[in-house]
């Protein structure tokens, strides 16, 4: 008798324990899920869920705040989500908040995320309606990670390839094997340098000439900068050209000189005609030359025979003096 009572003892004090024990353990589900203690209703709007669900975790800075509550449908393009918030997060939650689906880690349960705009704004009230943002699609985001992995083995494909090659490749290594090869760059290289300074000196000598010419240096530059040089460049051009002008009158004075000659040779009458073809003519002039020619002759004799006259010679000494000296200051100018 007394064994049974000690073993009702026994199995009412278990029971209560266990019962103990479910209700904390309901208390403890009810407090995380906001059955029990004050909390207020938030809303927001969303395009997609991205697989959010009643009974998700809302958080605020980090920290669990709410659970979701239940899921609205507005249209085909809208959705309603209804959070339960503890009151304690009132205090700090504004209403121009932001809230977000992402995700707990990379492939964890999704979390609706409450994040603070920077400007200021009056705390939330219960039942207002926060503003949403665009999530980050994981799917898209492990898609795009799938073509890069993608892009990366065919890069690494081709790399190993082009490795391959070179390594099979008897004349690169040969190349790179060749003793001279380092001294060849070397020198090439001291070429370069060499190239390179003298096209320095190049460039600084043509600005230089270009500095010169700005400033009026030289024959270019007095050209190009002295006005008084132009003015007389412009001159000479139109005396040129004057020039020209002159010469082509006086062509074309020539050619009908010499057509009216033509003219006067085919038809028989004129002087050019009678010179040319008269042969009487060109005897008689040769005979006049002759006689010139005597004529002149004779004068010079009598010219030189004058000179040694002593009523004459005085003069011709005296002309002949001023003749050299004439001479002399031609030469010394030219020589200065």
């Amino acid at each position: 008798m007394a064994r049974t009572v000690i073993n009702n003892i026994k199995l009412g004090g278990f029971v209560l324990a266990g019962l103990l024990f479910l209700i904390l353990t309901l208390y403890m589900i009810g407090r995380n899920r906001n059955l029990f203690g004050s909390s207020f209703t938030l809303k927001v709007k969303v395009e997609n869920m991205q697989g959010l669900k009643p009974g998700n975790n809302v958080r605020f800075g980090g920290i669990d705040v709410g659970t979701v509550k239940k899921i609205n449908f507005i249209n085909d393009t809208s959705m309603e989500i209804v959070m339960t918030i503890d009151e304690m997060a009132k205090s700090v939650i504004h209403k121009n908040a932001i809230a977000s689906i992402a995700t707990d880690g990379l492939v964890g349960n999704k979390v609706l995320l409450i994040n603070s705009a920077r400007k200021p704004a009056a705390l939330v009230e219960d039942g207002d309606e926060l503003l949403s943002s665009k999530p980050i699609d994981t799917d898209n985001m492990l898609r795009t990670f799938s073509k890069t992995n993608d892009d990366v083995g065919f890069i690494a494909e081709n790399l190993k390839t082009t490795i391959t090659r070179i390594n099979n490749s008897q004349a690169l290594w040969s190349v790179l094997n060749e003793n001279g090869l380092p001294q060849n760059l070397k020198l090439s290289a001291w070429h370069v340098r060499l190239a390179a300074a003298k096209a320095n000196d190049m460039v600084n000598d043509l600005y230089t000439i270009v500095h010169n010419i700005k400033n009026g240096g030289g024959s270019l530059g007095a050209i190009l900068t002295d006005t008084a040089f132009a003015y007389n460049l412009n001159a000479a051009v139109i005396k040129i050209k004057m020039v020209g002008d002159h010469a082509d009158t006086l062509s074309q004075q020539l050619s009908e000189i010499a057509g009216t000659m033509q003219a006067d040779m085919n038809d028989g009458n004129g002087i050019v005609h009678a010179l040319l073809k008269d042969s009487g003519i060109v005897i008689k002039l040769n005979k006049t030359l002759d006689n010139v020619e005597k004529g002149t002759d004779g004068f010079n004799q009598d010219m030189e025979a004058l000179k040694h006259n002593f009523l004459l010679r005085g003069y011709f000494k005296n002309l002949e003096k001023e003749q050299k000296e004439e001479s002399k200051k031609a030469q010394t100018a030219v020589k200065q």
